[in-house]
């Protein structure tokens, strides 16, 4: 391999790993939101679990509202609608592992969202880490 071949390959690698760094969702912390959940005048945000229904069903995190990754593209004007027209409004998004969350978020992303956050860990290790879910039951 050449010199050359070299610096070009090197070069490539370095710009596809920045390319794929900025297309990244932020995160939010699980301790992040139970603080934002708690606080007396807390910013205002969503959760936005974008699991089947019927994982939804089988618990949740308080308060989150429910639209499936597969179905996301067909419900945006639901969840602007939801967040009073305010697509400035902070959105936390999470699945079960983080697959289905990253569709969602570059969804979200590419139709003007400007506050999409992600779940670190998503719903898998809010679980492990015993955090409180509820049901509609």
């Amino acid at each position: 391999m050449t010199a050359f071949t070299k610096v070009l390959l090197i070069t490539a690698t370095l710009l596809f790993s920045h390319l794929a760094q900025a297309s990244e969702t932020p995160q939010i912390s699980q301790t992040q939101l139970l603080s934002m959940q708690n606080a007396a005048k807390a910013e205002k945000f969503v959760v936005l679990d974008v699991r089947s229904q019927e994982e939804y069903n089988q618990g949740h995190i308080e308060g989150a509202i429910n639209f499936s990754h597969d179905q996301i593209a067909d419900q945006l004007a639901a969840l602007q609608a939801k967040l009073n027209g305010d697509k400035d409004t902070l959105i936390i998004v999470h699945c079960r592992s983080g697959r289905r969350a990253a569709m969602a978020e570059e969804i979200l992303k590419a139709n003007d969202f400007t506050q999409v956050r992600h779940l670190t860990g998503d719903i898998k290790l809010w679980q492990e880490n015993n955090l409180p879910l509820t049901t509609n039951r």
